[in-house]
């Protein structure tokens, strides 16, 4: 027996058009535009389905996060050429948006919203996991890999996302380099 009354989410249909608006006032106004009144009025989607799926910019966060999951190629073997094609990879989705439009959008909004700081450090842990991923498929001590990957992926993130500078891509490179050289040594 089925019980009536309202789906648990929204339709398909009006979460494409939500979570679409939603981007694109992320990506030109920022995080404090995600307010239900103006996805509201953007959408056209009635104001109780969206405070019912959406109530807070956090909420809108959460679901863009949910639905833009961070794809890369599985592991090659080759430890140094899946390192540089990562370093491309991230280095490609910090220059373009929407990637590092909405890691941006998450730093401001941790700075105002205490609530979406585990959003941030999901979405950084996304961006971090492909690493992690290639370290531990060359049966590297895992005890280290945290370590390796920060080492790899710091330079990117803090020159593109807090200092606002080009993607540091040949230094990102280098760091790739530094890395399978302490690996050698170890």
């Amino acid at each position: 027996m089925t019980r009536p009354g309202r789906p648990a989410g929204p339709s398909s249909d009006t979460a494409t058009t939500v979570l679409t608006a939603a981007l694109e006032l992320l990506l030109t106004e920022g995080a404090a535009a995600l307010v239900p009144q103006r996805l509201h009025a953007e959408t056209g989607v009635a104001r109780s389905t969206i405070y019912r799926h959406w109530p807070t910019p956090r909420h809108v966060l959460e679901a863009i996060i949910e639905v833009a999951p961070v794809r890369s190629p599985e592991p090659t073997g080759d430890l140094a050429r899946d390192l540089h094609t990562q370093v491309d990879l991230l280095c490609d989705r910090l220059e373009g948006k929407p990637v590092g439009a909405v890691l941006q959008a998450l730093i401001v909004a941790a700075s105002w919203d205490a609530s979406t700081v585990d959003l941030r450090c999901r979405y950084v842990r996304d961006l971090m996991t492909p690493f992690e991923t290639v370290l531990c498929a060359a049966g590297l001590e895992e005890s280290r890999v945290t370590e390796w990957v920060s080492a790899i992926t710091a330079p990117a993130l803090v020159d593109s996302l807090l200092l606002n500078l080009p993607v540091p891509r040949a230094r990102a490179h280098r760091a790739v380099e530094a890395v399978l050289a302490e690996l050698e040594l170890t």
